[in-house]
């Protein structure tokens, strides 16, 4: 497995790359479709290879849960478990953990956490949350982190930080010592944390990159700051990492917040939003956003973007996608969901040959302002 750096724009810290994994190579910059319990909803594994997706994500948190890891490395890993042959990242469950704050309890160790379904207790720790993922047989696995709320004080979130660094040593050191279960290669990713401290946030990347891992997620974004905020600690966190490994902002976000991050050096992204909002009739172009459950759709005969080649836009009129998206039917969150997943992909795609072209940030200014200048209410 490795990373290559093909490109970067002269006029921003846009990169292109190819990520080669045992599961297949992956062209970045790059989105991943939320596969949270091994699924991405609605969507079969052959719908994903049609919208031409390259990795989805699935968490460790939920499916340590349920059906469990072991049962999961019974089947010889999540590839063979959903019959998906791409590769696969998984979350530590730190971000469901953090999610829990009423139902868990934090240390040295690790932590102590209340299942959101029955609420019997379990611990993560360091440890078990590396050999959960290694039985799941995910491609990238992400360290176990603490990840501050953005409401929470310098002291606390300083101290979270030295916790996090702690956890990513000892994970670090157990990963060179151990060996996959499945006979392919596991990466083992970092996880940047700090909150919206400069300082803070110079210290973790500094001190996980003496580490060496292959890539450096940045956590704890998307969390309740603003979105100046988030851009400018995305953009001061990159000048701390390595040119020549990957860099994964983790859960976000909008086009826009692609867009901009990526202008910003991140090479991966993953969020729930294309596929959430799908389900609940927000739809994504290039125009920017259509709420199809309005009245206005009801009568309309328009593809939702007539520019688009999806299997839906291609097939569909905006006014039967409204009738079964407000009748509750799967049909039309299947079809939202696909739309939605297939401009996310195309996204990526086309800022990536913008990028290859050296023609990256003259093209992000023309679609944001294109998105943000919305036709459809």
């Amino acid at each position: 497995m490795q990373f290559t750096l093909l490109h970067t724009s002269t006029s921003s810290k846009a990169r292109a790359g190819v990520i080669e994994t045992d599961h297949g190579n992956i062209e970045t910059p790059i989105f991943m479709p939320v596969g949270t319990q091994a699924t991405v909803k609605t969507q079969s594994p052959r719908d994903l290879k049609e919208l031409q997706a390259q990795i989805i994500l699935a968490n460790t948190y939920h499916l340590y849960l349920r059906p469990g890891s072991d049962i999961i490395a019974g089947f010889g890993g999540i590839h063979k478990f959903m019959n998906w042959a791409g590769p696969v990242l998984t979350d530590s469950g730190g971000f469901q953990v953090y999610s829990l704050r009423e139902l868990r309890k934090i240390d040295e160790a690790g932590v102590r956490f209340q299942s959101h379904i029955d609420g019997s207790y379990h611990t993560f720790t360091p440890q078990n949350v590396l050999e959960t993922q290694q039985k799941i047989g995910s491609d990238i696995m992400m360290v176990l982190d603490e990840c501050p709320a953005h409401s929470d004080p310098y002291a606390y979130v300083k101290k979270s930080n030295q916790l996090t660094l702690k956890w990513a040593r000892i994970q670090r050191e157990l990963y060179q010592k151990s060996a996959g279960l499945h006979g392919y290669d596991q990466w083992l990713f970092a996880i940047m944390q700090g909150g919206v401290f400069n300082d803070l946030r110079e210290k973790s990347a500094r001190e996980l990159v003496k580490l060496d891992f292959p890539g450096y997620a940045i956590g704890g974004l998307a969390v309740g700051e603003s979105k100046k905020e988030m851009y400018q600690v995305t953009d001061f966190s990159t000048d701390f990492l390595p040119q020549e490994k990957l860099r994964y902002l983790m859960g976000v976000g909008t086009p826009q917040d692609l867009l901009e991050c990526i202008d910003r050096g991140v090479d991966m992204f993953d969020c729930v939003m294309p596929t959430r909002n799908a389900r609940n009739g927000t739809i994504f172009t290039w125009d920017g956003k259509i709420i199809i459950k309005a009245a206005i759709h009801k009568t309309d005969e328009k593809a939702i973007a007539e520019d688009c080649s999806c299997y839906t836009c291609k097939e569909f009129p905006r006014g039967y996608i409204r009738h079964l998206l407000n009748t509750n039917e799967i049909l039309g969150m299947w079809l939202t969901t696909h739309h939605n997943l297939h401009f996310y992909l195309q996204l990526m795609r086309e800022a990536r040959r913008q990028i290859l072209t050296n023609n990256f940030s003259e093209w992000k200014k023309s679609v944001i302002l294109k998105m943000n200048n919305e036709s459809e209410i």
